[in-house]
C-alpha cells in the first residue's frame, strides 16, 4: 500500500492543507478526479492517491499475473501511477467516458507495454516518491490467486470487486461508528458482505451479544444489508462517469466474482 510523498513531505489524504481534499474525493467521481490533475489543481495528487491507496491490490495482482517479479511489480504500478500524475499523459484522456476500472486496466496495459523502461527512470527522479507501506501483505495475498486458472483481467477485475466491496464495508463501518453503534456493526458485520451466510444459528449468538432479541438481530441485519447495498451503489458510482452505468458496473463486478467463485481467496 502506497502514499504519496511530494517535496513538502508526505501527502496523505487526510492533509489539512488540502482543504479536506479526503472528504471532496468521497463526494466526487473519478472523473473529476482526473479532470483536477489535468489543470494541476490543488490537491489533485492526494485525490489521486486516495485512489490508488483503495485500488492498487488489482494493479499488483495483474502485474505479478504478468509474470513480473514481486520487485518488478512494485516498481511498475508505482511507476504507472507517476505516469498518471503527469499532465500530458491524463490530457489525452477523456474522463467524461467509461469506467475507472476500465481506464485503470486499459492505461496499465498500455503502459505496460510501451513505457515500462520510462518508468524506472521517472522512478528515481523528480521530485514525487512513493512510500512503500505492506508490500509483503501484498505478496502474501497474491499467493492465494489462482494464477493457473484465472487469466490476469479476470483476477484485476475479481479482486476489483473485492477490493470495492471490502471498502463499501469499511466505510459502513466508520458510519457507525460515528453513530457510536460500532457494537452493533462489529457483531453484524458477518451477516453482510463477502462470503456472508448468516446462518439461523448465529442469530441467537448475536441475539445475546447485544441483548436484544432474534426477531430485533434480525431486523437490524436486514436493515444493515440495505445499508451495505446502499455504500456499495454509492461507492461504484465515484467510478462510473454517469449514474445510468452503476448498474451495469455493478453487474460486471458480479460477474467477476462468479466467475472466480471456489477459486478466489478472500
Amino acid at each position: 500500500m502506497l502514499h504519496f510523498r511530494s517535496s513538502g513531505g508526505p501527502l496523505k489524504s487526510d492533509e489539512s492543507s488540502l482543504g479536506n481534499v479526503a472528504h471532496r474525493f468521497r463526494t466526487t467521481r473519478w472523473t473529476a478526479v482526473l479532470l483536477s490533475a489535468q489543470s494541476q489543481a490543488p490537491g489533485f495528487q492526494a485525490a489521486l492517491g486516495e485512489l490508488y491507496r483503495v485500488y492498487w491490490y488489482p494493479l499488483y495482482a495483474y502485474i505479478r499475473r504478468r509474470g513480473k517479479t514481486p520487485e518488478e511489480a512494485q516498481d511498475l504500478a508505482q511507476g504507472f501511477f507517476l505516469h498518471l500524475l503527469e499532465h500530458k499523459t491524463l490530457s489525452r484522456v477523456d474522463p467524461l467516458k467509461g469506467n475507472f476500472r476500465s481506464f485503470l486496466l486499459g492505461s496499465l496495459q498500455n503502459y505496460l507495454s510501451t513505457e515500462a523502461d520510462r518508468a524506472r527512470t521517472l522512478k528515481r527522479g523528480g521530485n514525487i516518491e512513493f512510500v512503500p507501506l505492506e508490500m509483503q501483505g501484498a505478496e502474501d495475498r497474491y499467493r492465494l490467486e489462482p494464477a493457473d486458472q484465472l487469466s490476469a483481467e479476470k483476477i484485476f477485475e475479481a479482486r476489483w470487486a473485492v477490493t470495492l466491496l471490502e471498502h463499501a464495508l469499511a466505510v459502513l463501518g466508520r458510519q457507525y461508528m460515528a453513530r457510536r453503534k460500532e457494537a452493533v456493526f462489529e457483531t453484524l458485520k458477518s451477516f453482510i458482505g463477502i462470503g456472508a451466510s448468516g446462518p439461523d444459528g448465529s442469530y441467537e449468538a448475536a441475539s445475546q451479544t447485544l441483548g436484544i432479541g432474534v426477531g430485533t438481530v434480525k431486523t437490524l441485519i436486514h436493515r444493515l444489508r440495505k445499508q451495505y447495498m446502499a455504500v456499495v451503489r454509492e461507492e461504484i458510482g465515484r467510478t462510473v462517469s454517469k449514474p445510468a452505468e452503476i448498474e451495469d458496473e455493478l453487474r460486471a463486478l458480479c460477474a467477476a466474482l462468479t466467475a472466480s467463485e471456489g477459486r478466489l481467496g478472500v
